[in-house]
């Protein structure tokens, strides 16, 4: 009796979880993915009892099922108007049946409501959401989050609880307990089961967990955990990659039923803008960085190094500034500066002294960012773990004229929703780092989208065909190479053509697409997709009064005729029972505890978000603005300890940089003293703690010391962060993919271990590349005007990046290599009394560059150089002639 009694699975308090385990199924096909998220409960005590479990699913997903199996019997469920579903839940449970509601608190947080669990018996909650899936660059990569990590809530304590969350609800987040599960240790796991078929050979591999890929016939794969079960502590994250880039997607997808009613199209276009491409103006750019409690152990560090990268992203003549922000914020200058040399090596001195503490005051440096840079770039960098969402959306579009936000989502766990909601109102884009993934993959994708051309103020016209009911309801820009979707109703089938009209910078764009809407079809996947995209955009209009009341109305129409769960609408299933099977009495609640998140140094801390105020600054030169006391945030009582604590990297150095300036004396609190010239440096680690840290911080260290020059094994390895620069857009129409290595479908093998094996030969690459200074030149020693110093240093240095096959049309280099051919022009007219190192910077600069017109620019350039005529256009030839020229 005794062993009987301790079955099942026991919170460290010992109190009995239900919840006994989660499995992920589905398939991730050309166009969609159709996921079903089973979650298994089982009653270990005497009597029944309710579950409530609040977990995460992609902030762009679309509910489309909801099932209760119990006692062999599966129940599907119905979508209600919210409320009614609850009083259609409550009734039925009240009555002794088995019920199940779910809910959606946010567009990324739902809470399932189990009812009436029956002693001993396994009841099974379905839950199906359908996904747009569409390439770029003949990539997918698919993100599932398996747990609700806590969440920064701002405000005072306001109004009355309705769930069972760990905060109170405040007058920023009226419904905080509705998103703050507990955290605790729990021994339910994930399962996996997906099928994979793009519709050609594709290369699966995680970043995120140990994965099998097991081949089953034509494109079919099917992927599963290599363990079998993992913990719920991490997002999960596939990244799906095609050799064949230019692979045929589906431009047209439509459903509809014979003689009944009205089809539905889905018309995907990827424009080619690269003919309209003209030098991208002079930038401000603004990159506020997350350095909240959340972020400390692996993510900081990774928004470290994405930070470095960006900021070689620039080009001389644009302004910048860094906003790093926890409760309160600190800018790197009191205004944005020009991108020189000089601001570059304090800029990453700057960045190398950031520290994770404090909450995650997101609002007042998003503002402060947006007045900085109305008209331009703003690049956020955060987790994303915040609960007034609305509110920070609100004021940045408030705020904002034309700038976009481009957004790095950073860590293990990251809430989409936020981020998501910026990318798509400010015409950014959203790209996700998850350890173990290439960061300077993601760092050219948002840099190419950022500097791309793009049309806008587009306008869509049918003819032969009727399209009505469009969503999105404002049409997105379009930008080049970008998949861009439209979808709408047809009330008949036809032949006819789709043309979209709009304007890139001064000159006109026009598409026509030639479009089939059939009679019969059969996706239904594409309705629910529309009323999905039709509701979101009916949701962000910011109406008061009779017609915010009317819009909800219609919202809630849409959403119950296509069973589609919103903010406004809920699931609901009831199973009437009969005899012994009907329960009595009121069954007693049963809060579903989550994992506290892999990565997250702040658990057990004593730095922990919710014990600091709102003063906790980061030294520098630029002002701080507090932005008050913040409520304290508790940790639920049975967090797991806390994990070892990671040092932060060695800063990574730039050229011939100086070192940091010492770390000034800590107060009380911890915080650094502000006021000094410098930010603090890393504080140096003991071999006890480089030991427990250098799992995953290795590489990193390693970088830095091949950037400086240190002897060390890592320089015959690549460098975890490559150093990257400013994409110059090239109207030769070279395109910039990022590129990864492909991995045969087979084991997982550590994630470490593939990249270390990919990135062997480059190290002497990327350390020549990290020496590359803001101007686009490299410097060299001894005498001579500094001009004809550079240009030989320069053709030196792209001689040696040739030798290792990197050119201007190298997808992950080639930035910088552009901006060296540039810069080599801009100096050819100072070379004139040195006409071998003219013709050595000018010849190594037609080798690299891939574009005509710049090929052609330079050999305008080299007329006047006897030494080049006839060698130029004879790659042989000019090769040995700058050879020869190298050596002397």
């Amino acid at each position: 009796m005794k062993t009987e009694e301790q079955a099942g699975l026991f919170t460290r308090e010992g109190a009995r979880i239900p919840l006994q385990g989660v499995e992920v199924t589905g398939e991730l096909l050309g166009g969609h993915a159709r996921v079903r998220v089973r979650q298994r409960y089982v009653n270990d005590e005497k009597r029944p009892v309710e579950a409530v479990y609040t977990f995460p699913l992609p902030s762009d997903g679309t509910l489309s099922a909801f099932s209760m199996t119990c006692a062999g019997r599966r129940v599907e469920g119905v979508v209600k108007e919210r409320e009614e579903a609850f009083r259609t839940y409550d009734d039925a449970i009240t009555s002794g049946h088995g019920a199940a509601l779910l809910d959606q608190e946010r567009a990324n947080i739902f809470t399932a409501q189990v009812g009436n669990l029956l002693p001993g018996e396994e009841t099974l909650i379905e839950v199906e959401f359908l996904q747009a899936v569409t390439a770029e660059e003949g990539s997918v990569r698919w993100m599932l989050p398996t747990l609700v990590a806590p969440r920064y809530i701002p405000g005072t304590a306001a109004g009355n609880r309705t769930s069972h969350g760990t905060e109170e609800p405040t007058s920023r987040v009226p419904d905080a307990d509705r998103i703050t599960p507990p955290i605790g240790q729990v021994a339910y796991g994930l399962k996996m089961d997906l099928l994979v078929d793009l519709g050609r050979e594709v290369v699966v591999e995680s970043p995120s967990h140990a994965i099998s890929v097991n081949k089953e016939s034509g494109t079919r794969m099917r992927v599963v955990f290599s363990r079998g079960e993992v913990s719920l502590d991490r997002d999960l994250v596939l990244s799906l990659r095609s050799p064949d880039s230019s692979a045929v997607f589906t431009p047209l997808v439509t459903h509809r039923k014979a003689d009944s009613g009205p089809g539905t199209f889905a018309l995907t276009v990827i424009p080619d803008l690269l003919a309209m491409a003209s030098a991208p103006p002079k930038q401000e750019v603004v990159f506020v960085v997350d350095t909240s409690g959340s972020m400390d152990g692996e993510s900081l560090p990774q928004a470290q190094a994405a930070l470095r990268l960006c900021l070689r992203h620039l080009r001389e003549g644009d302004r910048f500034n860094v906003i790093a922000f926890e409760n309160s914020f600190h800018s790197f200058q009191p205004q944005p500066v020009p991108f020189t040399q000089r601001t570059l090596e304090e800029a990453d001195r700057w960045v190398a002294g950031l520290r994770a503490s404090g909450g995650t005051e997101l609002l007042q440096p998003m503002k402060a960012a947006m007045k900085a840079a109305p008209d331009g770039v703003v690049v956020l960098l955060t987790d994303g773990q915040v609960g007034n969402e609305d509110e920070i959306l609100k004021a940045v579009l408030a705020e904002r004229k034309t700038a976009r936000v481009y957004s790095f989502g950073i860590g293990t766990n990251v809430s989409d929703a936020l981020l998501k909601d910026l990318a798509k109102q400010t015409g950014g884009a959203v790209e996700f780092i998850h350890p173990g993934e290439r960061i300077d993959d993601k760092v050219v994708a948002q840099f190419s989208r950022a500097l791309a051309p793009r049309v806008t103020d587009l306008e869509v016209f049918f003819d032969g065909v009727e399209g009505a009911e469009l969503a999105p309801t404002e049409l997105p820009p379009m930008v080049d190479g970008v998949p861009w979707t439209l979808l709408g109703r047809y009330p008949n089938p036809g032949l006819g053509k789709v043309t979209l009209r709009g304007r890139s910078g001064r000159e006109r764009f026009v598409l026509t697409v030639s479009v089939d809407f059939p009679a019969a079809s059969d996706r239904p996947a594409v309705e629910k997709l529309w009323a999905a995209e039709r509701i979101r955009g009916w949701e962000t209009a910011q109406l008061t009064g009779r017609r915010a009341d009317a819009m909800k109305k219609r919202i809630v129409e849409l959403a119950v005729a296509h069973q589609i769960v919103t903010r406004y609408t809920s699931f609901v299933v009831v199973e009437e029972r009969t005899g012994d099977r009907r329960a009595s009495g009121q069954p007693e609640t049963r809060v579903v505890p989550v994992n506290a998140p892999a990565g997250w140094a702040m658990f057990g801390a004593s730095k922990r978000e919710s014990e600091l105020d709102g003063s906790v600054h980061i030294g520098g030169t630029g002002p701080v603005v507090s932005t008050g006391p913040q409520r304290k945030r508790s940790i639920a009582p049975g967090a797991p300890p806390p994990p070892p604590r990671i040092p932060a990297p060695a800063p990574i150095m730039v050229g011939a940089m100086p070192s940091p300036a010492a770390a000034p004396p800590r107060g009380a609190s911890g915080a650094f003293a502000s006021g000094g010239s410098a930010p603090p440096a890393p504080a140096p680690m003991s071999s006890q703690e480089m030991a427990k840290g250098r799992g995953l911080t290795e590489r990193l260290l390693e970088s830095a010391r091949s950037l400086v020059g240190k002897s060390s094994k890592s320089q015959a390895e690549e460098p975890a962060f490559p150093m990257m620069d400013s994409m110059e857009a090239e109207e030769e129409g070279e395109a910039f993919a990022a590129s990864a290595p492909a991995m045969a479908p087979k084991d997982f093998e550590p994630m470490e271990m593939e990249q270390e094996k990919s990135r062997h030969e480059g190290a002497g690459v990327e350390a020549l590349l990290g020496r590359q200074l803001a101007n686009g030149l490299w410097d060299g020693p001894g005498a001579g005007p500094e001009p004809v110093r550079q240009a030989r240093a320069t053709a030196l240095a792209l001689l040696e990046l040739l030798r290792q096959g990197v050119t201007s049309s190298h997808p992950l280099h080639g930035a910088q290599v552009k901006k060296a051919v540039e810069a080599l022009l801009s100096l050819a007219a100072s070379l004139t009394g040195e006409p071998q190192v003219a013709e050595l910077a000018l010849g190594v600069a037609w080798l690299t560059a891939a574009g005509p017109r710049t090929r052609g620019r330079i050999e305008q350039a080299a007329k006047p150089l006897a030494g080049l005529n006839g060698r130029l256009g004879n790659e042989v030839a000019l090769r040995q002639h700058v050879d020869a020229l190298a050596a002397r």
